[in-house]
């Protein structure tokens, strides 16, 4: 069983759902992120989505896009992504780990070479935000061979049929993005939410984790009524971007005043 599969089995038998927060590798340096990362996990975290910093992140608000830029500034490239994930292996075996992206790297990196390289430092998982299913087939087979999860968006605009599509392609779990337009835009519609989840859940038994729009941990708990994970990304992110001068202790800190309420509404 994949670190994905069991991390949702496990909760599930616990009656709780998952807190899967996202920032940037390498925000606001390399060498920041890989104690953020344990950090998370101290704080509640599950499963921990790994943003590989892009030039254009269509899907991103400003303050993802502040992220990469503050990334790439400072050097990160995808080997160092996955060198990163290589060291936060060798102290926590069991969090699983979802690199999320663009296409664009990664093609330039080679499929073959970059699933290759990312199932021997221990990620579980890819998102992969432009990766259409009509152009994911060579991609699917090298990830599929690699034991990643390749995991796709869902959104409120996406039609039943397309859906269905997605979710037989898709594996670990889909991601619902519970708002029109990019990240940290938003205010969210938790019954909007509940009723797209539920449809979902009648065309796949995948876990559905809502993402977009979640900021503190009244709306956190609201979501993991009615899904399987909660995913927070932005007021994670402007909180490394407002402390980035600040020593990584106190980044950390930080971050988990942010995280740990979630987590305890979530359980409560």
């Amino acid at each position: 069983m994949s670190r994905i599969n069991q991390c949702f089995s496990t909760l599930k038998a616990n009656g709780q759902k998952a807190l899967i927060p996202f920032v940037t590798a390498g925000d606001p340096t390399p060498g920041h992120t890989v104690q953020i990362m344990h950090s998370l996990v101290k704080s509640g975290a599950n499963i921990i989505e790994l943003g590989m910093p892009f030039s254009d992140p269509m899907a991103d608000g400003p303050v993802i896009q502040l992220a990469s830029e503050r990334s790439l500034a400072a050097g990160t490239s995808i080997l160092k992504v996955l060198d990163i994930v290589a060291e936060f292996r060798s102290q926590d075996s069991i969090t699983p780990i979802v690199l999320m992206g663009y296409l664009n790297p990664i093609e330039f990196f080679g499929y073959k070479e970059f699933s290759e390289t990312a199932k021997k430092v221990g990620v579980d998982g890819v998102l992969l935000v432009d990766l259409t299913p009509e152009e994911a087939t060579d991609v699917v087979e090298f990830f599929k061979e690699n034991e990643l999860d390749l995991i796709y968006l869902l959104s409120p605009t996406t039609t039943p049929d397309r859906a269905k599509t997605i979710c037989e392609l898709a594996s670990g779990y889909v991601y619902y993005v519970s708002v029109k337009g990019v990240t940290g835009t938003a205010s969210l519609d938790v019954e909007s939410v509940k009723e797209h989840v539920d449809s979902l859940k009648e065309i796949t038994d995948l876990p559905i984790g809502v993402g977009f729009g979640i900021r503190d941990a009244q709306t956190a708990k609201k979501v993991a009524q009615c899904s399987d994970g909660v995913i927070v990304g932005s007021v994670l992110v402007n909180s490394i971007a407002d402390n980035q001068h600040a020593s990584n202790d106190q980044i950390c800190e930080e971050l988990s005043k942010v995280l740990l309420p979630m987590r305890q509404a979530m359980d409560t």
